[in-house]
């Protein structure tokens, strides 16, 4: 095993395959692929094609990223290949992103685009191109433990996106390497720098690829016209208190834009109704959760039975759980616990696996 790739020399009998978005992080992996003397060849899939998203810089895998991705393998001198992947994109990621909308769950389109297109597609373009190894710019870490690959968290905490990666099957870690996971984004800056690639300064991706300006609202309403119809907003004891403008100008947790005053105390958005198309609210208390209910699970461990860290958001803590069954049960009361989020657990820095949150179970706590 050498280095970040983990693969038998020699490296001039070994192929691998580079999935490159156009952006630093898989160009890098891209110029270390070749510096190990392996035959390197980048794969970029064509997703989307929504007008101003195209030209936005530090988009992900449409227009000007696809030409940033080719420049980067002109200049490594590597074999580079486009495929349209258009069409299954949009049947299995903006699709689903805009039916998960509607029927008033928060959904996770980066953890779908990993779970088909990028990782399954990928993983079978990879395979059939002869490749050793399938090669990604995520920030995590590969780790080889006793019973084989597993996945942990990068060593940069602020970088690190196993989150959105606990879908990844067993079979597809083994065959994914990760050569960033050890390293911070400064220096990856400064490698990509160093060799003169074109994408050394260019920003980071932000927000969902696909949504032109974060405007999420107008991709939904581009899929589903009914998207803006309206409801009630109904308190959480039963009370009538408005009409909303759309389920999808909501998600839990959310405050400002009720648009409902004159309460004794500030109002949150404590869960989403998509049968009744109702936004129900209540006060902070009412968004406390005990437990979620998991479906879909993928699982990267045999013992799941003891203590484990569980994280219910991408930008939240990591908090003490216990899994019962198909029921996460948290420790302390957990805030912002939205069905169609992930709940993904650790052991310390490995990832364990995670599955979608179904629905939740209020902690009832008492009134301030």
């Amino acid at each position: 095993m050498q280095g970040e790739f983990q693969i038998e020399p020699p490296f001039s009998a070994r192929r691998i395959v580079v999935a490159m978005s156009g952006g630093v992080d898989s160009s890098v992996v891209a110029a270390l692929a070749v510096q190990t003397g392996a035959e390197t060849i980048g794969v970029t899939l064509q997703l989307y094609d929504h007008g101003a998203a195209t030209g936005r810089t530090g988009s992900c895998c449409a227009g000007q990223d696809i030409r940033d991705a080719r420049a980067v393998a002109d200049r490594l001198g590597i074999a580079h290949y486009v495929f349209d992947h258009e069409s299954r994109f949009r049947d299995t990621v903006i699709n689903d992103f805009a039916d998960e909308y509607m029927a008033g769950r928060t959904p996770i389109p980066c953890v779908k685009c990993n779970m088909g297109v990028k990782f399954t597609d990928l993983f079978a373009l990879a395979r059939d191109l002869g490749a050793d190894c399938l090669a990604t710019g995520h920030y995590v870490r590969r780790v080889m433990g006793p019973q084989g690959a597993e996945l942990h968290r990068a060593a940069d905490p602020a970088r690190d996106q196993s989150y959105f990666l606990f879908a990844t099957t067993q079979a597809q870690l083994d065959y994914l390497r990760f050569p960033l996971g050890g390293l911070p984004k400064p220096q990856v800056r400064e490698i990509a720098a160093s060799l003169g690639l074109s994408v050394a300064l260019k920003p980071d991706s932000q927000d969902i690829c696909f949504v032109p300006d974060g405007d999420y609202a107008a991709i939904v309403r581009k899929v589903r016209p009914d998207a803006d119809d309206g409801g009630e907003i109904v308190h959480v004891d039963g009370r009538l208190m408005g009409r909303h403008k759309g389920l999808i100008h909501y998600t839990v947790g959310q405050r400002k834009g009720l648009e409902i005053g004159g309460q004794a105390e500030p109002l949150y958005v404590v869960r989403l109704d998509g049968a009744a198309r109702q936004v129900i609210v209540g006060p902070k208390r009412a968004l406390a959760v005990r437990a979620a209910v998991i479906e879909d699970a993928n699982w990267l461990a045999d013992d799941l039975s003891g203590p484990v860290l569980a994280k219910v958001r991408s930008m939240a803590k990591p908090v003490p759980a216990r899994l019962d069954g198909g029921r996460l049960v948290f420790d302390t009361p957990e805030y912002g616990v939205a069905p169609g989020q992930a709940a993904v657990l650790y052991d310390g820095d490995r990832v364990l696996g995670g599955g979608w949150i179904a629905q939740t179970e209020a902690a009832e706590l008492e009134p301030a």
